[in-house]
């Protein structure tokens, strides 16, 4: 069978290019979500009788497959979230809001999406931390080297995205980590844009947190994985209080957590999510995401060849590694360029991504992006540039 084929939503006659908000979802992880709604539908870890115990397998089944696709060193180290956005502020606030203080500085750029800004700019209200940027290079990417000029002696976390969302630039997480632990700095990772597109190796980056999202990945919305080393996990202010996550408490308010992951795990999960989201995984690993990276890179490439062909087109990002691009139709606003493809069912994103504070960098507020996976094609490619080549007729329907 044709990958393509194994999509419902590619049968709907449109061309997908925003794969970065959002991926479409093959049959066999529609099919495992249905199964569990039409066939077990019970809670998680409550219940003692037949279709919960299975309920209890196929979730816990779901948190070793996401182990095992990052390779990390147990399943406690899994944390299902409602997505990296969640993940992340987690993260800030049950762990660093511990932990950081007056004057400790965080280092962050200007290309991190908001999930990974906003928490940390509420944090440094709270606690009086500092955050400080990397500068970014001439192609807006991060070297080790400006990592490494942007260190003080108060730096106390790196906070960065594997690959950023606008700019598509795969970041150099293993030497930032290796560099930042020699330290004694801990570095946190948004993973939302790389793990459902490359090997992410948790322990050989060697990172302490990752966060990363499940529709991103072939997976459902609403579900996500929070991975930290062990220690510091078990070291996490819990940032949900409720049932499922405690073995006691009294009226005088003495309360037992229980141990990880449940713990950081309140109420009760997206089981369905979760399922769906190891599904996911094992079509990745199906796929294999060397290839699918790979494959993505040469697309790009072709992609970036037959735009800069057209004179009528800017670029912004033209070196970066992943499958985003990033681009504008010159003197054309993006959101009238994704409105005029849209009409032909080219589907792209306009805006500033989520990304807000990048027009300091690149100078421009807004942007259309196109972000290709595995199931796109060359063939859609060349429907995209033809109908962007017929400037007669964009500026006749745009303006």
């Amino acid at each position: 069978m044709n990958i393509r084929e194994e999509f419902p939503m590619l049968s709907k006659n449109i061309i997908y290019f925003d794969n970065g908000a959002t991926t479409f979802k093959p049959q066999m992880v529609i099919d495992e979500i249905c199964d569990y709604y039409k066939n077990y539908s019970a809670n998680a870890h409550r219940g003692d009788y037949n279709i919960s115990l299975k309920t209890d397998m196929m979730y816990e089944n779901a948190r070793k497959k996401i182990k095992d696709l990052i390779n990390a060193s147990s399943a406690e180290e899994i944390i299902f979230t409602s997505g990296a956005t969640e993940g992340l502020n987690m993260v800030v606030e049950g762990f660093f809001g511990k932990i950081l203080k007056e004057n400790d500085e965080i280092l962050l750029t200007k290309s991190e999406h908001a999930s990974n800004i906003l928490p940390w700019f509420r944090l440094c209200k709270k606690n009086k931390c500092k955050i400080k940027y990397i500068d970014l290079d001439e192609n807006y990417k991060v070297t080790l080297d400006n990592v490494q000029k942007a260190v003080s002696s108060n730096t106390k976390v790196i906070s960065l995205a594997h690959i950023t969302n606008v700019v598509g630039d795969i970041r150099p997480i293993k030497e930032i980590v290796e560099y930042a632990h020699s330290l004694g700095i801990l570095v946190v990772v948004d993973g939302a844009q790389s793990v459902p597109h490359m090997k992410v190796d948790v322990q050989d980056l060697d990172c302490d947190f990752l966060a990363f999202s499940g529709h991103k990945m072939c997976g459902p919305t609403g579900i996500g994985v929070l991975y930290g080393k062990f220690d510091l996990l078990d070291s996490m202010e819990p940032y949900n209080l409720g049932g499922g996550m405690n073995l006691s408490f009294s009226s005088t308010g003495e309360v037992e957590y229980k141990s990880l992951p449940q713990r950081l795990e309140a109420g009760t999960p997206n089981i369905a999510g979760a399922i769906g989201m190891g599904a996911a995984a094992d079509y990745l690993k199906i796929l294999d995401l060397d290839k699918i990276h790979e494959y993505e890179v040469k697309l790009r490439e072709y992609l970036v060849m037959k735009l800069k062909a057209l004179d009528n087109i800017e670029v912004y990002n033209e070196s970066s590694e992943s499958g985003i691009v990033a681009f504008n139709i010159k003197n054309i606003f993006s959101q009238d360029t994704a409105i005029y493809l849209n009409d032909y069912n080219i589907c792209v994103r306009a805006g500033s991504h989520c990304a807000k504070i990048l027009k300091d960098e690149l100078e421009i507020k807004n942007t259309c992006r196109i972000s290709l996976y595995f199931y796109n094609t060359k063939e859609e490619i060349d429907k995209l540039i033809s109908v962007l080549k017929n400037s007669d007729t964009l500026f006749n329907q745009i303006l």
